[in-house]
């Protein structure tokens, strides 16, 4: 029961920091396409929080394994707290340039803060989970499913309280919002939890095995090709078509949930093995060709001219993405604890989503460039490229017992 505890404590706050983050996107993306910023400037104001995510992981790992998961935890949502405050100071005086410093820089407290706060609850449910594979992947399949329909519920409270609020009123509700999350935390988790043997160098952070590093490869393409439509190049299309606010953060709340829902039910999509590797790494291979082909149809058929109603053939299509996508990414969130082995797990973990950092990161430029010079189109066939290189390092993946660390 208290490993079960410890996941029910850390799920639950990770709920709370996604609701905020994902409402703090929306807000942002919102409110300054609202007062005219172009789409390359709007995917700037998020580059901080990316490239700031990278180093977090990293780092969060190796703090995670020695000083304990309950205090990074505590630390990311702290820092949550004060990007928030920090981002509703912003002063409507001080004109573009400077506004777009603040706003970057507060963006990367929260970038720091959202990588410490995923890093430290994967790495508790590796360290709760003592009942072999099946166990572990049915946890991270429901921890990393809710979280994201939680974060679906942050997409529309964005876009809500951008509306009937404002600004700034928007940013401290969020922020009261995360204080008792916070204080759950640090009375309701032991402090030793996760603690292990931390790697001496920052050398050793980056020697990790062959199925971790590929695997972290893949997974720069893999979440590249969902934000390079996602964050800038859709919202700013559904805009065009004469969607309102609350419509556009309604559907990428609704696409997010969904994508949620996937997640959380994968394990029973997915052909399992006793090994936890055998029969699940073939399926990420399978997985991965399914969900590149998408972006390549529905860029296909956007291209048809005269086409009716293109909005809701979009809409359409990343329905299907959304489905695939959830799939794949449950099997990545699952394979990379697989990999992992119990002493490190946390700098394992770590690694893997600076990889997913860097992919956001990417994948931000490409929509803010891409939104500029072709539109929705051109993200699409960018997401194609990018996922046609993840199916290639997938089928890379190694799928026998020996390609999991050692636990020494």
């Amino acid at each position: 029961m208290p490993a079960l505890g410890n996941y029910l404590i850390v799920t639950g706050a990770y709920w709370g920091f996604t609701l905020t983050d994902g409402a703090l996107r929306m807000l942002v993306l919102l409110h300054f396409h609202r007062l005219g910023y172009t789409p390359f400037t709007l995917a700037f104001l998020f580059l901080l929080y990316e490239a700031a995510g990278i180093f977090a992981n990293l780092g969060g790992g190796w703090l995670a394994g020695r000083f304990g998961i309950q205090r990074m935890l505590a630390v990311g949502l702290a820092l949550q707290i004060g990007g928030l405050l920090m981002l509703s100071a912003l002063d409507p005086g001080w004109g573009a340039t400077w506004s777009v410093v603040w706003v970057v820089a507060a963006q990367g407290v929260a970038g720091v803060a959202k990588d410490l706060t995923k890093t430290a609850s994967k790495s508790a449910i590796k360290a709760s989970s003592g009942q072999g594979a099946g166990q572990l992947f049915r946890w991270v399949a429901w921890f990393t499913g809710s979280k994201n329909a939680m974060k679906g519920f942050g997409f529309f409270l964005g876009g809500f309280l951008l509306q009937v609020a404002g600004f700034g009123p928007a940013l401290w509700a969020l922020a009261a919002l995360l204080a008792p999350v916070l204080a759950g935390v640090v009375l309701g988790l032991p402090r030793e939890l996760g603690k292990a043997k931390a790697s001496k160098s920052f050398r050793e952070l980056f020697a990790k095995t062959r199925g971790i590093n590929l695997l972290a490869a893949a997974r720069v393409f893999m979440f590249g090709s969902r934000d390079v439509w996602f964050v800038v190049g859709l919202p700013v299309f559904l805009y065009g078509q004469g969607w309102h606010f609350i419509a556009v953060s309604s559907f990428l709340a609704a696409w997010t949930i969904g994508y949620g829902g996937v997640q959380a039910v994968a394990p029973s999509l997915i052909r399992r093995s006793p090994d936890g590797l055998s029969r699940e790494v073939p399926e990420a291979r399978l997985w991965a060709g399914a969900l590149a082909a998408i972006p390549v149809a529905l860029g296909i058929l956007l291209a048809v001219p005269g086409i009716g109603r293109p909005d809701l053939l979009v809409v359409a299509g990343l329905a299907v993405f959304g489905f695939a996508f959830a799939v794949n990414a449950s099997l990545h969130s699952y394979l990379i604890l697989a990999y992992a082995g119990s002493e490190k797990a946390a700098e394992d973990v770590g690694f893997y989503y600076a990889a997913n950092a860097a992919g956001r990161l990417l994948g931000i430029l490409l929509s803010g460039l891409l939104a500029q010079r072709g539109g929705l189109e051109a993200c699409l066939w960018g997401a194609a490229a990018m996922l046609l290189a993840c199916m290639f390092l997938t089928v890379l993946l190694p799928q026998d017992a020996k390609a999991r660390r050692a636990n020494a």
